[in-house]
């Protein structure tokens, strides 16, 4: 899933924050002036609660970057996989100095991504049975979109649009712009050749009524009462996706689910969504008798 997920542009993003996550914390003095790079260390990541798992390949991405001697690096269980406490789900082993320098950035993306995968289950699990796809937003991290983006994949989620690009979404201030919704996707259909995917934010019952006569791929429902989003939803037909915004909680995804839209969206899956505990036990090899 990781490898199809990352294609060539992600990865590049990817790498570059990797590179900075490792920048950030410059050289490792102190593990460079105790330990000889001959020095081998044992480390074992262990689940310290019952959690999903996601992030285990970044292990390998964060030491190739490091651009060392690669470490031996064993996955013993798979993003997505649920985990008890006590777990282990990665054995390292490799040079001190190369493991210690590693440590902190691999547990960072690890503990947040395993929490943003967490954070998407509960979601998941409150619409089970509706048929609704639970969707993230771009209320990302700066830098991590791609990766919480995959984290909120493997806590059962689904991706609303990764950019600017792949999805074109009008907004009161593009409507405003144009004059009216109508005249604004008449603007995006003719300034490009193949315009991507539309979808129209709409927040009353007038707008969802003209944004269907324009047949859009998706029409959002933002921060409308139920009882109007559900009189919405009677006017969307079944050709075009609905989707349900604003103000998303675990306390009322149930009942917006129970309207049927297509999709409901939660920036919470991801912004606010609480660091999974893992942590990196590490064990040094037994010194050669000289």
């Amino acid at each position: 899933m990781f490898s199809l997920y990352f294609n060539d542009d992600r990865l590049a993003l990817l790498h570059r924050l990797v590179d900075l996550a490792l920048e950030e914390d410059g050289r490792d003095l102190t593990s460079e002036a105790l330990f000889p790079p001959s020095s081998l260390l044992h480390a074992s990541i262990v689940a310290k609660e019952e959690t999903l798992v996601a992030g285990l390949p970044l292990i390998d991405i964060v030491f190739e970057r490091m651009r060392c001697p690669k470490p031996c690096v064993t996955l013993l269980r798979s993003d997505a996989d649920a985990v008890e406490r006590g777990q282990e789900v990665a054995r390292i082993q490799g040079s001190a100095p190369i493991l210690l320098k590693a440590e902190r950035v691999i547990m960072n993306f690890i503990c947040h991504l395993s929490g943003v995968a967490n954070a998407t289950r509960r979601f998941v699990q409150a619409v089970e049975g509706t048929g609704v796809r639970v969707l993230d937003t771009r209320k990302t991290t700066p830098g991590q979109r791609y990766l919480e983006k995959y984290a909120v994949r493997m806590g059962g989620g689904h991706n609303h649009r990764a950019n600017l690009e792949e999805m074109l979404m009008l907004k009161d201030n593009h409507i405003d712009q144009a004059g009216s919704i109508t005249a604004a996707v008449e603007a995006l259909r003719k300034a490009y050749e193949v315009c991507p995917p539309l979808e129209v934010e709409c927040r009353t019952l007038e707008h969802v009524r003209e944004a269907v006569s324009l047949a859009p791929q998706r029409i959002m429902l933002d921060n409308m009462p139920v009882e109007t989003a559900a009189e919405a939803l009677k006017l969307i037909p079944a050709h075009i996706d609905s989707e349900i915004s604003g103000n998303v909680t675990l306390a009322n995804i149930r009942a917006l689910a129970a309207l049927r839209p297509t999709f409901i969206s939660t920036g919470a899956i991801t912004h606010s969504a609480t660091v999974a505990d893992f942590s990196m036990r590490l064990t040094q090899s037994p010194r050669e008798n000289t």
